[in-house]
């Protein structure tokens, strides 16, 4: 198996460092390839000095779907990984990959353990049934994909800015595809000390609007409209209501934030239905990749072999 890890980065060069050192440890031989968003806080010159770095990627897009795009298509093993820079790969992460792979697996993924305080917690396997699809979810930050597997997605749909990793689980349903959870390819995850990502403070570029357009976005592209899906995405919001609700009746939320928290999801749910209905008509075949790595072939970077 000849493996290379992809990690996206965007001004964490603290969290990063901690990821670049345990690839260092554990995975000393694979190609390691870092894909730099526009860093103002010294990433550059970090990953130019560490050892496990091999190939830096300078993007202007501050799109994690590009990033990790960019880092598939600059990446050479015939099996890619996806490690985000706040994650920790763990010892044994390597061998149950390549146990995984030699049995047939076209994607890997396992635990995301989270530290929190006094100890850690677990993500579990979530998998669910959507019009007839066995779909098996997996964190963007901890999974790997066969060349195969990885080209026949045509990598991360790049008009999402959160969730494309859902979306990228319900098309390897589509496609037939055998991902695998293993519980010892696991990572340890923790937000550190760096100044977090921010969002956009408007209430439709807010965490929630942009929750619900990607989640109206991916039914939309990959099944179309129908009354089950539909109702889908209806008691999803119904759920978030409520929880606003009772936020609001306990004194932790105001009724007018609550409303803008409403039009949030209104707004962005019909927004992404009109997308993903048209990226549908784009790319009718079981890809349903309209926006992947063979659609930024030209996309503008710097590169720097280490």
């Amino acid at each position: 198996m000849e493996l290379s890890v992809v990690v996206p980065t965007l001004n964490a060069r603290r969290r990063l460092a901690r990821a670049l050192d345990a690839l260092d440890t554990h995975l000393p031989d694979v190609e390691v390839v870092v894909v730099n968003g526009p860093s103002s806080d010294g990433t550059s010159g970090l990953v130019r000095d560490h050892p496990a770095a091999d190939v830096l990627l300078e993007i202007p897009e501050r799109n994690l779907n590009a990033s990790r795009n960019a880092g598939l298509a600059a990446a050479t093993g015939d099996v890619v990984a996806f490690v985000d820079h706040r994650s920790v790969v763990r010892e044994g992460w390597y061998d149950a990959l390549a146990a995984a792979i030699e049995a047939g697996a076209d994607v890997v993924t396992g635990p995301v353990h989270r530290a929190v305080s006094g100890g850690v917690t677990t993500e579990e396997c979530e998998r669910e049934t959507v019009a007839g699809r066995d779909v098996r979810y997996f964190d963007g930050g901890n999974v790997a994909f066969t060349r195969a597997a990885a080209e026949a997605l045509d990598g991360f749909d790049e008009y999402l800015e959160t969730g494309a990793a859902r979306d990228a689980a319900h098309r390897l349903a589509g496609l037939d595809t055998r991902v695998v959870w293993e519980p010892a390819f696991a990572v340890l995850r923790a937000d550190g000390d760096d100044v977090p990502d921010r969002v956009a403070e408007t209430p439709e570029g807010s965490a929630t609007g942009l929750k619900y357009r990607a989640l109206a976005y991916r039914l939309a592209k990959n099944y179309g409209v129908s009354l089950s899906v539909a109702w889908r995405a209806v008691r999803h919001a119904l759920r978030e209501a409520g929880a606003a609700a009772r936020d609001v009746l306990d004194g932790d939320e105001t009724p007018s934030s609550w409303l803008s928290r409403g039009r949030a999801v209104l707004t962005n749910a019909v927004s992404g239905v009109e997308a993903g209905l048209r990226a549908r008509r784009r790319d009718r075949t079981p890809t349903r990749n309209p926006n992947g790595v063979s659609s930024r072939m030209d996309r503008a970077m710097s590169r720097y072999d280490l």
